[in-house]
């Protein structure tokens, strides 16, 4: 296995052709196949290799920390699947064949893999999910299903075959505990080798079988649900506007007169209620605060994500004075002037001025130079030394 060091510095710029996308730009491709259409590119990245070796994976994959699943069918032609959640202590032979362990977030625990994703941070970062890596002995694979999420599928060891296709037909196999389509159609093939690319939109259906063992890199984009998206926003609303609820009116009603309809609610608690909640509505509604819960919800770590459990820091960052991201820190920012904000891992900060523009350049790049650093003012770097304390960054020290 190649230890590959992708650095953290430089972004691809978007109207350059790059072989990952097979000579597209950036712009070029988000234009014609994103949410689109699918692309398939032969040596996206060239001489690639596996960033985790077997064993490394099946060690990630019996962690409490980590989540994992193992699929398995009976045989070739086998309609009975299984599915088993990890952590996952033990795997079948792997001449037996016929099975799957796939391993979120690698990303998480790994820098080459963390690093891995900036080939694609020509997709906003609060589109970005995880590096899953599925592993397969010969024959395995997850059966033929659709994701509602954009996937970029890097082939780093072995070979898989891809069928893929729009269907319209979403019907899945009753009683089975992985969506599998019934009645999969699909309409085109490849044969991916290492370095080879396939980018599917949402919803195309595709089907990937290991021809004898094999490893590949799934890069995820979250499609956010707006329910859950507004459910995040609304709490967070209630939990930072509890002053400004406590100070609402209580109802009071000195001109209700006797009732015979004791089981009614009065009118005039429902005008009551409709006012409070117009109120706090408007409150959300304010530019500077719709930035600031969406920022906050969008960073937010995974549960199982925990900061300071493994030593993260480099020697480097710390020597040359430069800090850089901990590779489970999400970071973005948003909103204009006095509203200016930065999210980091669900919190944020206002932002302005010189310390804004450093800010948002640490967002961008994941890292910052020493002589960046040292541009920051005494509040920013109070504040950039409570991050380093809770393992948020490294350097910078």
């Amino acid at each position: 296995m190649r230890a590959y060091a992708y650095a953290m510095t430089d972004l691809t710029p978007i109207e350059t052709p790059t072989q990952l996308l097979g000579g597209l730009t950036p712009t070029q491709f988000m234009r014609r196949h994103w949410q689109k259409k699918p692309l398939v590119v032969r040596g996206a990245i060239p001489g690639f290799e596996p960033l985790l070796t077997r064993a490394q994976l099946f060690k990630l994959a019996a962690r409490d920390d980590v989540e994992s699943r193992l699929v398995w069918r009976e045989g070739s032609t086998g309609r009975q699947w299984h599915l088993r959640h990890g952590p996952l202590k033990r795997l079948p032979p792997i001449k037996r064949g016929y099975w799957s362990v796939l391993v979120q977030g690698v990303d998480l625990h790994d820098d080459a893999a963390r690093a891995l994703l900036d080939h694609f941070r020509f997709v906003p970062d609060a589109r970005l999910d995880d590096l899953m890596i599925s592993y397969a002995a010969d024959g395995g694979g997850v059966g033929p299903h659709f994701d509602s999420y954009d996937v970029f599928l890097l082939q780093a060891h072995g070979r898989r075959r891809w069928r893929i296709g729009r269907q319209k037909d979403r019907a899945l196999i009753a009683d089975l505990p992985v969506k599998i389509l019934a009645r999969f159609e699909p309409e085109e093939e490849y044969l991916m080798g290492p370095g080879d690319l396939l980018y599917l939109p949402p919803g195309w259906a595709h089907d990937g079988v290991a021809e004898g063992e094999c490893m590949t890199y799934s890069v995820g984009f979250r499609q956010p649900v707006g329910a859950e998206l507004a459910r995040e926003v609304l709490q967070r609303l209630a939990d930072d506007c509890e002053d400004f609820l406590t100070k609402m009116a209580v109802y009071s009603d000195p001109k209700q007169g006797a009732t015979v309809q004791p089981g009614a609610i009065p009118p005039e608690m429902l005008n009551f209620a409709r006012t409070a909640l117009d109120r706090a509505l408007a409150e959300m509604a304010k530019e500077h605060a719709l930035v600031q819960y969406l920022g906050e919800a969008l960073t937010e770590p995974k549960p199982m994500v925990w900061f300071g459990d493994d030593d993260d820091a480099g020697e480097d960052d710390r020597a040359a004075g430069g800090l850089r991201l901990d590779r489970k820190t999400r970071m973005l920012y948003g909103g204009e002037g006095s509203a200016s904000f930065v999210f980091i891992n669900g919190e944020s900060f206002r932002a302005s001025g010189a310390d804004a523009a450093l800010m948002r350049q640490l967002a961008d790049r994941r890292a910052l130079s020493a002589s960046d650093v040292k541009r920051f003012g005494a509040g920013a770097r109070s504040l950039l030394a409570q991050w380093r304390e809770a393992g948020w960054l490294h350097g910078g020290g």
